[in-house]
């Protein structure tokens, strides 16, 4: 089982976890706990584990969000911290979104304390209190076999929206849309039962192409909406029909259809079952051309017609940062991808590209340096794939390069690297890390990295450090140590991680048992490659030369970043930004995968600069995971601040004074850039303000 609840063994109370994605929740309660006298159909939404508190008081002892539903499921408020909620003497849910998404069903009056870093339920009396948990883990529900001609994989396709939970504008939530079902070719097309082909009224039309079909995926997935072949290109619904590509590229407008129909989706979702106020929507309502209220309600048809009359360039600036564009080549084969990408969401791109002037090499002469020049290689570069920069490298936060080539300003992305990360089975209740130091002159980043992973007193971290290994017991530790992040400091070569005594080249291992890794070396792109399709989900590599001093600083902060529950995509572009990351790092495999869980919502850089007397200008970035997918809705919990924005996305800058701010850093642990320079605000909170 995917949920498990266990009593706790210092105080009174139950975890929650999941033994899937390494999430886990603690709730202290004075009364007792029954793990099976509750039942899933007790509750209006989804869950997978249920059990029951005989209490008047449960404390949830991290920042979720709260709303507040009615018997039906409808929403009656949504609440941040600071407020406090008060519970109706009638059968009410109290819904807490986060890294496990769980329901209290309560039939008795009370109150909800939202603090800082908890959440305290206190009923009138003692009463049972149901808890229904679920995980974010979606999984496709079976495999479409198509054969390569075109005409099946649009009917293969055409199937991904089986996997939509609604056509309302709720599948901007996350948790509504599921996994599309994997593909593989074969001889036949052949739709298994499990999957439940949607009858649907609306058609996409795109030459009869892999690149036309591939790049129509994903707005196919989102609306709901069959792939036909013809000669032009066409969205057609019982109310319109809109033509494609007469004025720009297809890649072009389908990618613009999808961000126009999935904002205006978000706004017009404000006014369904989960009401909120929303950012994007205080600053576009006034310019719409039509009542979101009255939107809400429209078909599917009607309400795509409405969002056609508003120009792009209105509603642009708004939307939120994507996640993921996908370079995928345009041949057979490439079908087997599309799932994945669109299970993100992902535009779809063909994998066009330039060759790059020149390879990114360190500057000895760079700032970094604070020593005699040290590089993280010991060989000459040898032969190796050319390197290739796509097309596009503006329009989301991972570009992910699907095609030949070493790719620049992109991911290099693998489809075992997705495929592993279904077949892994359920791990340690700790999260495993694993560091290699093989090299004594870089020390130091292990000792940094040692006080930077597992530093969370919410997260169980065991870390196991191995000093000067041979290549025997690299390969030992790679297959059999089921670790779920693996740190190598030390060189590299394309053909193999240095060792004591020689090269161990991870191409020679059957398989590896490790999650997400960093290899800190020079040139160490083909050990990573090979990691991914030997069983990892992904981590960060090299293509060129890095200088010691400045490694240790990208190891350091990578660390901190991946500690702090921030995706490989979300942690690269920081560094690379903020922290003098160089050029030669990228990302292989799969760039949503991370290591830990973040506190009380999607990931945040806070962006702080002071002005003035006691007044400092405040905002956030905020980055999508796997639980808080493109559309979820996130808040600062600054007290003083209304900054609830769609994820991925960057709030606007407020004006907030010295104190709320001083309270805000004395209970929140993230990442804080100020004056240009990245903070790590572990417990020391208010010394950012001094």
């Amino acid at each position: 089982m995917t949920i498990e609840f266990t009593e706790l063994a210092d105080t009174t109370g139950l975890e929650i976890y999941d033994s899937i994605e390494h999430r886990r929740l603690q709730i202290e309660t004075p009364g007792t706990v029954s793990f099976d006298a509750s039942k899933p159909e007790h509750f209006g939404f989804p869950v997978d584990s249920t059990c029951r508190l005989e209490t008047d008081t449960v404390t949830v002892t991290q920042p979720y969000s709260v709303t507040v539903h009615d018997e039906t499921g409808r929403t009656t408020g949504k609440f941040d911290a600071g407020e406090t909620a008060r519970l109706e003497d009638r059968t009410q849910f109290v819904g807490l979104s986060g890294p496990i998404k769980l329901y209290c069903r309560i039939d008795a009056p009370g109150t909800i304390d939202i603090g800082v870093t908890s959440i305290t339920i206190t009923t009138d009396r003692e009463t049972g209190i149901e808890l229904g948990a679920r995980s974010p883990h979606d999984r496709p529900v079976g495999t479409i076999t198509t054969p390569p001609d075109v005409e099946s994989m649009m009917r293969a396709v055409s199937a991904f929206p089986s996997a939509l939970q609604t056509t309302s504008p709720e599948r901007t939530w996350p948790t509504l849309r599921g996994h599309p079902p994997l593909i593989e070719l074969g001889d036949r097309l052949d739709i298994p039962d499990a999957v439940d082909e949607p009858e649907s009224d609306s058609t996409l039309t795109v030459p009869p192409d892999y690149a036309s079909l591939y790049q129509a995926a994903p707005l196919a997935f989102f609306l709901g909406a069959a792939i036909r072949p013809g000669d032009r290109p066409m969205l057609e619904t019982p109310r319109f029909d809109h033509p494609l590509g007469t004025d720009r590229a297809l890649e072009d407008e389908i990618a613009t259809l999808l961000k126009r129909f999935f904002f205006l989706d978000c706004l017009t979702r404000t006014e369904g079952v989960f009401q909120y106020d929303l950012l994007e929507r205080s600053a576009l309502e006034d310019d719409l051309p039509f009542d979101l209220a009255d939107t809400y309600d429209c078909p599917l048809p009607q309400r795509l017609e409405r969002y056609l009359e508003v120009p792009f360039e209105l509603i642009e600036p708004h939307v939120p940062r994507w996640p993921l564009t996908a370079h995928v080549p345009s041949d057979p084969e490439s079908a087997t991808l599309l799932p994945f990408v669109v299970n993100e969401l992902g535009i779809v791109r063909e994998s066009h590209g330039r060759t790059p002037e020149s390879v990114p090499q360190p500057d000895p002469s760079s700032g970094l340096v604070r020593s005699a020049t040290t590089y993280r290689s010991s060989s000459p570069v040898t032969d190796r794939a050319p390197f290739v920069v796509p097309s596009v490298t503006d329009e989301a936060v991972e570009h992910a390069w699907f095609g030949d080539g070493i790719p620049q300003q992109a991911s290099k992305a693998t489809i075992e690297a997705y495929r592993n990360q279904l077949d892994h089975d359920e791990r340690s209740e700790s999260i495993e890390i694993l560091l290699v130091c093989n090299d004594v002159r870089m020390i130091d980043e292990h000792d940094l990295l040692d006080g930077a992973y597992g530093n969370r007193g919410d997260l169980p971290f065991e870390i196991h450090s191995e000093f000067g290994v041979d290549c025997d017991r690299l390969a030992e530790l790679l297959t059999d140590g089921g670790y779920d992040f693996f740190h190598y400091i030390g060189h590299a070569v394309e053909d193999g991680i240095r060792c004591s005594d020689g090269d161990l080249d991870v191409r020679t291992l059957e398989s590896v048992d490790v999650g997400v890794f960093f290899l800190n070396a020079c040139r160490s792109y083909e050990q990573g490659l090979a990691l991914t399709r030997r069983g990892a989900f992904g981590g960060v590599s090299t293509y060129a030369d890095v200088i010691n001093e400045n490694a240790v600083d990208a190891g350091e902060t990578m660390a901190r970043l991946l500690n702090r529950g921030f995706p490989l995509r979300g942690a690269l572009e920081i560094a690379r930004t903020n922290a003098g990351l160089g050029d030669q790092y990228l990302i292989v495999g799969d760039g949503s995968a991370d290591i830990a869980q973040s506190d009380g919502g999607a990931p945040t850089l806070v962006e702080l600069e002071s002005r003035s007397g006691e007044q400092f200008d405040f905002s956030v970035q905020s980055y999508s995971t796997k639980e808080f997918k493109l559309g979820t809705a996130t808040t600062s919990t600054l007290d003083s601040v209304a900054d609830r924005h769609l994820t991925p996305g960057r709030t606007p800058v407020s004006r907030v004074t010295e104190e709320p701010l001083r309270e805000y850093f004395t209970w929140t642990e993230l990442p804080v850039l100020s004056g240009g320079t990245l903070h790590w605000n572990d417990g020391i909170g208010t010394q950012l303000l001094e």
